[in-house]
């Protein structure tokens, strides 16, 4: 029998890893935080978490030499293989370019750019705490939560897709902004996961569930 995991969490030196694992862990998924890019590219499953700037994390995957295979299981996800899901810093820096860090590419997975939430009366950047999304039906992620479930974000900076075909759902600082991702198998979601409780858990279990129906 293999001792690949099932799903592999790409380290690149992300403060929310071990977060991240410890949530799969508690769901009894098999998981494995990984900079090899041979276990990244076998695993059934990928999971890109982050926290932190736009351009650190693009430069420190490069350095560890894990861009492309982050970037070849992004692309094979969105066009239908073995499921990917971006986190936070993991869902901005899928697109083209950020404003946080002018010239620094992006992986490129998704057509789009990532700017800085706009500010205004009352609205605090960074947005931090608890918001509802706004979800469209038919993203398996969403399997058994409410119509309008309650997330924790930490972020300043949010993604803009050059088709809003790929949003599957919205939340509200200031206006709407895209909070998930959905193409194929490519999920990303600009709040955390893993500190939004039940809701988070049974987010990830779905994903998890989606791993395991894949690799079937």
């Amino acid at each position: 029998m293999s001792d690949t995991p099932s799903i592999a969490i790409i380290d690149y030196g992300s403060g929310n890893l071990h977060s991240v694992s410890k949530a799969l862990e508690h769901l009894g998924l098999s998981c494995a935080v990984t900079s090899d890019a041979v276990e990244i590219g076998s695993a059934r499953g990928v999971i890109l978490p982050g926290v932190g700037a736009f351009g650190d994390a693009m430069t420190e995957l490069e350095r560890r030499g894990i861009a492309g295979v982050a970037r070849d299981r992004g692309i094979e996800a969105r066009d239908g293989g073995r499921p990917f899901l971006g986190v936070c810093v993991g869902m901005q820096i899928l697109v083209d370019d950020g404003e946080e860090d002018p010239g620094v590419p992006g992986l490129g997975v998704v057509k789009g750019s990532c700017p800085r939430l706009r500010r205004g009366e009352g609205l605090k950047i960074p947005h931090m705490g608890w918001n509802g999304l706004e979800t469209r039906p038919g993203c398996p992620l969403f399997e058994g939560l409410p119509e309008r479930p309650w997330v924790y974000f930490v972020h300043s900076y949010h993604v803009v897709p050059a088709s809003d075909s790929c949003v599957a759902a919205w939340t509200d600082h200031g206006g709407r902004v895209a909070a998930v991702l959905h193409s194929g198998n490519l999920f990303a979601t600009q709040f955390h996961p893993e500190k939004s409780q039940a809701t988070g858990l049974r987010l990830l279990r779905n994903f998890g569930d989606l791993v395991a129906r894949t690799a079937a």
